[in-house]
């Protein structure tokens, strides 16, 4: 896929929508488009991975290793949606385990490139990890959310036997 073309997904996509075109080329110059057909395995925990990738159709499923139980979904992403941050850090070990529930088409970033590109363009670098910053956030409050969800449940569960419990003696 020509430059161009990439530019002008970048241009549509969420995590990389309001860039100036400049930054949009930039950004194509060291993208690629990259498709995984559905159940693929994208990268894997505790792995070194070399790009980033920005979903364009299709969803993924986030899954983290728990001993004795497996990888288990905790989270899932779409269209827009930014996969595989971890690889901009120069450690670039990866959190999670990330599958192709269905297939998913992508623009693939290189970290290594990205990274030499914040550097040397501090206007792009802040946009950029502004972008990553506001999705680690957001993952961070579903994960949150999934985590009252699962345990929530029981806490809120023990605090309505407290209160009978305590309405029975109190009369």
């Amino acid at each position: 896929m020509e430059t161009q073309q990439l530019r002008q997904i970048l241009m549509e996509l969420r995590f990389t929508a309001g860039l100036s075109e400049e930054e949009q080329q930039k950004l194509a110059r060291i993208s690629r488009a990259q498709d995984f057909p559905k159940g693929t395995t994208i990268f894997t925990e505790g792995s070194a991975h070399k790009d980033i990738y920005v979903i364009r159709t299709g969803r993924v499923e986030i899954c983290m290793s728990i001993p004795a139980r497996g990888c288990l979904p905790v989270l899932t992403l779409e269209s827009g949606d930014l996969v595989g941050w971890s690889s901009i850090l120069k450690l670039g070990e990866m959190t999670a385990t990330v599958v192709a529930l269905e297939d998913t088409q992508t623009i693939a970033i290189d970290a290594a490139s990205l990274r030499t590109l914040c550097d040397e363009d501090h206007d792009i670098g802040y946009q950029i990890m502004h972008r990553i910053a506001t999705a680690l956030s957001q993952r961070l409050v579903a994960s949150r959310l999934q985590v009252l969800d699962m345990f929530g449940l029981e806490l809120f569960d023990d605090v309505d036997s407290y209160e009978n419990s305590s309405r029975g003696t109190a009369e």
